[in-house]
């Protein structure tokens, strides 16, 4: 939690103290619009995903996850990235707040469910980030959104981002275990393990890889109506 005891140390010497109660004030309001951006997306992935349902033999949406920051979360990030203590800058500058990630069986799919995202009326497209076709160099693989949503307020509308991930089961295992040796180890990793798990994420890549041709070698025998010989 953030202590905000002004008898003890203070936990970001970069912020004020009135600056950093501030922000705990206001981060609430803040929040709930973002709940409310949230909710919006979520609402519009599960409709395309009713729709998908109706209109393929599969859904090439898996699941869907999403989450809300904490406060203690947002103001961690804002003293790691060095961000002004500000509640306009936390608008401007932290675009994570509110989080959804997407799980699809191909990557193909991933692509596909990008691009019908990015064709939903009043959402805006604000960052795009490919993180399959040139992976981070730790192995780590996802495509990221970053998408602006309008949310209607008391009085007011507002727009929030958004921050959608989407990625196959396979690079989601990859990635939730990585956390998970990440958090364990305090994010000082021996490098052993660093290396296993980069050579995991190499073994994911080629699965993906494989399991891909088999879906479209499958999706030329349905078109075709016959299945192909050697």
């Amino acid at each position: 939690m953030v202590t905000l005891n002004p008898s003890s140390p203070h936990p970001f010497p970069e912020a004020e103290d009135d600056a950093l109660k501030k922000i705990m004030a206001g981060l609430p309001l803040i929040r709930a619009s973002y709940r409310i951006g949230l909710e919006e997306v979520c609402e519009r992935i599960e409709l395309l995903r009713q729709s998908l349902d109706q209109d393929r033999d599969y859904n090439p949406i898996e699941h869907v996850k999403s989450r809300l920051k904490t406060p203690e979360s947002i103001i961690s990030k804002v003293h790691r990235r060095g961000y002004a203590w500000t509640l306009d800058s936390i608008r401007d500058n932290v675009r994570d707040i509110a989080g959804i990630r997407i799980a699809c069986s191909f990557v193909s799919d991933i692509y596909q469910v990008s691009a019908l995202l990015q064709k939903q009326p009043d959402i805006l497209l604000v960052e795009y980030k490919d993180y399959i076709r040139t992976p981070k160099p730790n192995g780590y693989q996802s495509l990221h959104l970053i998408l602006q949503v309008p949310v209607a307020l008391s009085g007011h509308q507002e727009k929030v981002f958004v921050e959608v991930q989407i990625r196959t089961i396979a690079m989601d295992f990859w990635a939730s275990l990585e956390h998970k040796i990440y958090y364990k180890y305090d994010k000082a990793v021996p490098q052993h393990l660093k290396d296993e798990l980069k050579k995991a994420a190499d073994t994911v890549a080629q699965l993906d890889n494989k399991m891909e041709r088999i879906h479209q070698e499958m999706q030329q025998v349905k078109n075709s109506g016959s299945p192909s010989r050697p």
